[in-house]
């Protein structure tokens, strides 16, 4: 029995591959997306110790300039989290980037499976029409041998 051999089997082998690594730089794409919310939620913690630290200050009659140093490093943990906050579109940016690469490589990767599936069932269907060919040639001889 002929075997079933795709021509284009090294295309799809390649689709597939291209489709795995789109997963791949997806899955990274998260993880630094994660990584920089985490990061802007740890800022955004500080910041509001750093608050409660400041008012504690204030209601105890502290020193102006504790509460100067104070102030300023709120300003500089604002910068941080607007900073943070741009790190964290941008990441969601890549991440949206990176989800609309992995949906082209798999359609891109379904459109050469059908066309497989397609190429696999022309065969099935030849290699049916071969086998009824030769069961009639059989079935003829058959009939010829009895009628003798």
């Amino acid at each position: 029995m002929i075997k079933f051999h795709y021509p284009f089997q090294k295309i799809l082998d390649l689709k597939g591959n291209e489709k795995t690594q789109a997963e791949w730089m997806l899955s990274a794409a998260v993880g630094a997306l994660e990584a920089e919310e985490q990061g802007l939620r740890r800022l955004e913690a500080e910041k509001s110790r750093t608050l409660e630290a400041v008012q504690r200050l204030s209601a105890e009659s502290s020193s102006v300039v504790k509460l100067q140093e104070m102030q300023e490093y709120l300003s500089h943990l604002n910068l941080c989290i607007e900073k943070k906050i741009k790190e964290v579109q941008s990441a969601r940016t890549n991440v949206s980037k990176k989800q609309q690469h992995l949906t082209e490589k798999m359609l891109d990767e379904k459109v050469w499976l059908k066309a497989k599936e397609r190429a696999q069932e022309q065969f099935r269907g030849q290699m049916l029409r071969v086998e009824q060919h030769e069961l009639d040639e059989i079935a003829t001889v058959r009939f010829s041998l009895t009628n003798r």
